[in-house]
């Protein structure tokens, strides 16, 4: 919709997903459903041993559960509509159904972006300031956090999506992507889109450098304490506690760089669509693992629920 206008030319779009195979799509259906199912069970699973566990009630286990609940909400924007259109013979999504389901993805997204800075802040103060570390990171700071990522997740997601489906879409309305994803949508528009890939490039430049630039920043500080330590089972010890938020960060940033940050001269729909199933679908099924795998207290707390008593465990992740 161009400005000035009323409505769209274009009243729904089809989303063309992987395959046109029916054989090919009943394997995919079984596969992204045990995917989902199994990111929103083990995320679902963190949020509950942390709420339900009192030990787990300190910033560390907070952070960990609003990442588990944004990892939920951001598989299910995508993964339930993918599912569908694999069985249907429609593959339709409605000109608005477009335009909420990229707003969702895109603040979800920019929200987890932001969200791991304010989690390697949370390792920085641990292992810096280990003495003050309650009383710098206070429940009054954690939710200020938490909430400021959100505001600004959704807020550059509504920039994003406004300068996107602003656009008149006169004619084709087949989108190569099993989503609405703002590169794939835009390549349809019926007009010059130079100006608005510029500006995207510069929003995505500031949201995707900046986190990345923050983090490594809290990672060198981190290094630097963590090399002072003179024990090497300390400095063992220490490492390990950044292990994990290291790993996820690195499943994320790596796709969405590549797929946000790159010349528009190199944008292939099949390549797309492949790496972007590595942030939207398999980084919400690794978060979970990777942080279990490595985490005791998650570990004790699972076995105490499932009433095996008290279990031996350790600090730290």
């Amino acid at each position: 919709m161009i400005p000035g206008q009323n409505q769209s030319w274009v009243s729904e779009f089809i989303l063309i997903g992987f395959s046109s195979d029916p054989t090919t799509n009943s394997i995919l259906f079984i596969v992204f459903l045990l995917i989902y199912l199994s990111s929103v069970l083990g995320n679902g699973l963190i949020i509950m041993l942390v709420c339900l566990d009192t030990q787990l009630h300190t910033p560390m286990y907070f952070f960990l559960s609003t990442l588990s609940l944004l990892d939920m909400t951001f598989v299910t924007t995508t993964m339930p509509q993918m599912l569908v259109h694999l069985l249907a013979h429609s593959q339709t999504i409605s000109f608005t159904g477009c335009w909420l389901q990229m707003f969702m993805f895109g603040g979800l997204g920019i929200t987890e972006c932001t969200f791991f800075v304010v989690m390697a802040y949370d390792r920085y103060v641990a292992i810096c300031y280990p003495l003050s570390y309650t009383v710098i990171l206070n429940w009054g700071l954690c939710i200020r956090l938490a909430a400021g990522s959100c505001i600004c997740g959704f807020f550059s997601s509504l920039l994003h999506t406004f300068f996107t489906m602003s656009l008149p879409y006169c004619g084709p309305n087949r989108v190569n992507h099993y989503l609405c994803e703002g590169p794939s949508v835009r390549s349809l528009a019926c007009m010059d889109t130079h100006i608005i890939e510029m500006v995207d490039l510069v929003l995505s430049v500031f949201l995707v450098v900046t986190p990345i630039s923050l983090i490594v920043a809290s990672y060198i500080r981190i290094a630097m304490a963590i090399l002072k330590i003179k024990s090497t089972e300390g400095r063992c010890k220490a490492f390990s506690t950044c292990a994990s938020h290291l790993t996820v960060v690195t499943f994320f940033y790596a796709p969405a760089t590549y797929t946000y940050l790159r010349p528009n001269s190199s944008y292939s729909p099949e390549r797309d669509k492949q790496i972007s199933l590595f942030y939207s679908a398999f980084t919400p099924l690794l978060n979970p693992v990777v942080y279990s795998l490595r985490n005791k207290d998650i570990k004790r707390a699972f076995l105490k629920v499932m009433g095996y008593g008290r279990c031996a465990s350790g600090p730290g992740w």
